[in-house]
């Protein structure tokens, strides 16, 4: 079983990004597998869509938020082993050159240890901040894979959708993971499943502990993956899984390894991403949580 960690990235903790890299070294020599950053464009004061497109509100929590690819590349410089994941990036609010450009430099300085995890969001102040049309966001995303896949598969690149547009180019610079990363891809509905059925390389699911957690419902959606993935021509078992696990505040680390450990023998998901924003506030006591954790799930 693999036990990753989210990188001190919001809420409280996002107030001590100064020691990423040394919270980075520690999961690293603690035997944790992975690190994670997800992201948060903006919070809206008042939102048309709340969190995970839900009710009209946005967790306070998520008012402060560092940058995602910044973090990522201290934490690549600093280790040797973890895979660095994002679970998951925004990425339709991208333009592509940027954001192949930024994944591309990441992955070249950690060895290609990159896992980039991509969603289409839920809140609609992020795209009109960016400056696109929230309504279109799933068949932008078709067109950034596309075009991800053009830029790091080509020299000269290029890429025309009927969103996207990028002009041949020279692109020499390339992701040491060949012929590209993987593309992990998180999604609960029939229909974003289906794009992780065609696209991806990986999913994203996620829980949250003790509030929410549908192990019969992650057994559902991946069964129905696996039939989308069969009727698409691909091989199920080729498709990855990491589930992020949200703890919620004042939930106990034997609590969360219990349920991690629960989810792993039900599930055959043996790659976890612990997000302990909400319970811990600072940066040392994310790493004591972090080594709690990973002693308890190896004891299991």
């Amino acid at each position: 079983m693999k036990i990753g960690f989210a990188l001190p990235q919001f809420n409280r903790q996002a107030f001590g990004i100064a020691r990423t890299a040394t919270f980075a070294s520690a999961i690293e020599e603690a035997g944790g597998a992975s690190l994670w950053v997800g992201d948060r464009n903006l919070a809206a004061v008042s939102p048309v869509v709340g969190y995970g497109g839900q009710g009209n509100t946005i967790p306070e929590e998520l008012n402060a938020a560092a940058d995602p690819f910044v973090l990522l590349g201290v934490a690549a410089a600093v280790t040797s082993r973890v895979l660095l994941g994002t679970h998951v990036l925004v990425a339709p609010l991208y333009p592509p050159v940027q954001l192949a450009r930024s994944l591309t430099t990441i992955d070249l300085i950690s060895g290609g240890r990159l896992l980039p995890g991509f969603g289409i969001g839920w809140s609609p102040e992020e795209y009109q901040a960016a400056g696109l049309d929230f309504t279109r966001r799933g068949a932008r995303m078709e067109e950034l894979l596309d075009a991800l896949h053009a830029i790091w598969t080509n020299d000269p690149a290029r890429y025309e959708g009927a969103q996207i547009s990028v002009p041949e180019h020279h692109s020499p610079l390339k992701p040491a993971r060949q012929p590209r990363p993987p593309f992990y891809l998180g999604a609960m509905s029939e229909r974003a499943l289906g794009r992780v059925a065609r696209r991806g390389d990986g999913w994203l699911p996620l829980v949250s502990v003790p509030s929410w957690v549908d192990i019969d419902g992650l057994v559902t959606q991946r069964a129905l993956l696996d039939e989308l993935a069969q009727k698409a021509g691909r091989d199920p078992g080729a498709i990855d899984a990491v589930l992020r696990v949200n703890i919620d505040a004042g939930t106990s680390v034997t609590r969360v390894a219990d349920t991690v450990k629960e989810i792993g023998e039900r599930t055959g998901i043996d790659h976890f991403m612990i997000d302990s924003m909400y319970e811990v506030h600072t940066v040392e006591g994310s790493i004591e949580h972090a080594r709690q954790l990973l002693q308890l799930v190896g004891e299991g």
